[in-house]
This record gives structure tokens, sequence and C-alpha cells, in this order.
């Protein structure tokens, strides 16, 4: 499967809708009718799809570009075809040996290069090119594609007027037709007999094949009683359109308020986004949170339960404390009766009554000794 190519606006890729698919179909629709048999370098090739095309009528084709994801891309898209193939390089140093090819195609490509390297690009087409080939190359011009729509494209460098492509190319490719290509909104009236005057194609993602021209919607009739009346000569196609193109004006109004509210809808998309990183990013700070929370309640818990068991057994060994103080207290009273009572004693003794008394106490004990005797 082939690897996806963003479409950014710029360079074409298959399956865009809309007048860029028009227009670059048809600039290598038109270039295929040069390169029968030939060896064909499409320089800058971009996707491939027209490397492809190129390939249906060319001997071979050789597709380079300078984005390697973009080569990789069209090995992988195309690389079915046995006459054609991909290779990474720049246009202003083509990976190609001299004279090694007979037709050069390059579409919109001069643009997107500086000034300054523009002409290496031409140089190096001449180097490539076969002594008798030809080079078919497309380029905007300035003064309509950019001026004229007050349009500034932020993937071109060195956008070109007809003179300046005229002397650029001058140098090397002095020989030069000039063709003219333009989307068209307006009316279109041609000859049914056309003679090949012009061509009509029909192309899509998967290929292109010549067709007819559209179906008529009015018949325009040239009649006479015999045909030296008619005019000897006519034109193959006609186009007519209002003079200050009124609707291809509200078409790119249409499109360019397309885009401005495509670019709305990114900016609103970036900042949906910013906000929802926002939000994740509030939402892991609420989750951590709630998780710090926890452990606190639980610590919280943890510690309430300890400081219970630790009143418990200080309320246990406060008891233990009331009773030995009141043991104590008790015991002290008692003490302090028994030295009362001593001292009392002492006193008595002390006294003149006590030594009077002494000697019957002892005569009364000795006496008690001899009667147990």
């Amino acid at each position: 499967m082939s690897l996806p190519l963003e479409f950014t606006g710029e360079r074409y890729v298959p399956g865009t809708q809309g007048e860029i698919a028009q227009e670059h179909w048809h600039r290598y629709l038109f270039a295929r009718r040069f390169v029968g048999g030939k060896r064909v370098l499409d320089a800058a090739c971009g996707e491939g799809y027209g490397t492809a095309l190129l390939s249906d009528s060319a001997a071979e084709v050789v597709g380079v570009d300078i984005d390697r994801r973009t080569i990789e891309h069209a090995r992988e898209r195309y690389g079915d075809r046995r006459n054609a193939r991909f290779v990474e390089g720049s246009v202003t140093a083509l990976p190609l040996p001299n004279a090694s090819v007979d037709v050069i195609v390059s579409f919109e490509t001069i643009e997107h290069l500086r000034t300054a390297d523009q002409p290496r690009m031409i140089d190096e087409f001449a180097r490539v090119l076969a002594t008798d080939g030809i080079v078919i190359v497309s380029s905007p011009n300035r003064p309509e594609y950019s001026n004229a729509r007050n349009y500034s494209n932020p993937f071109h460098f060195g956008e070109l007027d007809r003179d300046e492509l005229d002397r650029l190319l001058d140098g090397v490719l002095p020989a030069k037709r000039w063709y003219r290509q333009r989307r068209y909104l307006g009316s279109a009236l041609w000859a049914e007999a056309n003679g090949g005057l012009f061509e009509s194609w029909a192309a899509d993602y998967d290929g292109a094949s010549a067709t007819e021209a559209p179906a008529a919607m009015y018949f325009v009739v040239v009649a006479a009683r015999d045909d030296r009346a008619l005019p000897s000569s006519q034109p193959a196609l006609s186009l007519c359109t209002d003079r200050d193109e009124l609707e291809l004006k509200r078409i790119d109004d249409q499109a360019r308020e397309v885009l401005r509210l495509d670019a709305l809808l990114k900016d609103r998309d970036a900042a949906l986004d910013r906000q929802t990183h926002h939000i994740h990013h509030l939402e892991r700070l609420v989750a951590d949170r709630d998780r710090i929370v926890a452990e606190r309640d639980h610590q919280l818990s943890a510690s309430q339960a300890e400081i219970a068991r630790l009143c418990a057994e200080l309320e246990r060994e406060t008891s233990h404390a009331r009773e030995a103080i009141a043991a104590y207290a008790a015991e002290c009273q008692r003490l302090e009766r028994a030295i009362n009572a001593q001292e009392r004693i002492i006193n008595y003794r002390q006294s003149a009554r006590w030594w009077i008394a002494l000697p019957w106490l002892r005569v009364r004990l000795l006496w008690k000794r001899v009667a147990r005797g």
C-alpha cells in the first residue's frame, strides 16, 4: 500500500478535487503528444502521477524530486511500471548523465526556486538534454497569478512574468512556442468537425483518455443553399466570457471564504486541542490530588487510631499512677502516725516520770523471766 501524502495546498495529490486537478492533469495530457518513444525526465515529479501518465507513451521516464518521502511514495505507488523510475535529487543538480534524455517536462517548478537558483535549473536541463531534445516547462504568470488577485503564495520564491521567463530560457533554449493556460468559466462553442485543431481529455486518479467534446447544450448552425456560400475558414474553438469575469471572481471569493473558514476551523480545532490538553492536565492534577487526599485520609485514620491507643494506654497508666499515688499517700500517713507514736514514746521516756518508773519496769521484766523459768 502506498505511503499517504498530505495535500498542503500547493503540491497536487491525486484525489484532490477542483481546478488544481484540471490544471495539473491537463499539462501532462498536453505533454504526452511530445514524448512517444522518447527518453523523458519529469523534473520535480512530486507524487508521481504525471511520470506514470507519461510512461504510457514514452520509452522510459525518470521522475526526480527533492523530497525523499515523496519519492518513496512514488516508488511504492507506481513501482509496477517497468519503464518508470523515481530518483531523489534537485533540479539544480540532476542525478543524470549528460545528454541522457530527449524530453524534459517540468511543471510549476521554477517559481519554487529563488531567483539566483533559476538559471542553474535551466543549465542543468541543457546539460542532460539531447542535442535535438525539447523542454516543456510551465510557470505561473506573476501579474495574473499574484498581482491581479492580491495573492501571495507562501511556497513560491521566484515568480516570473512572460518577459522574465523568456530571458531566462533565451540563453540555452532560444527556440520557443508559447501556449497559454487558464482556468476558464464562460461559454465554449466549438466545431463538431474540428480537424484535430483542439483536443479533449477525461482524467482521474487512475489515468486519462481522449474523449469527445461534451454533449451540446445548444446547437449553433451556419447554413446556406450551397457549400460555396459558407465561410472558407472558421475557428475550431470559440470562447466567450464576461469582460469582468464576475462569475469567476464570485467563485474565487467563495474559495477565499472557504479557505478563511477552514483557517478559522483549524484555529478552533487547535484551541480545542489545547483546551483538551489542559483539561487532561487538570484531570491528572485532580487524580493526583485525590490520590494524595486518600493517602492523607489513610494516614490520618492511622494516626487517629494510634492517638486513641496511646490515650487509652495513657489513661491506664494514669489510673495505675493514681492508685500508686493513693497507696503511697496512705503509706506516708501510716509512717507519719508511726513516727508521731515514736516521738511520743521518746518524749515520754525523756521525762522524769520515765526515769522514776524505769527501775520498777526492769524488776517487773526480770520477775516475769524468773517466773517463766
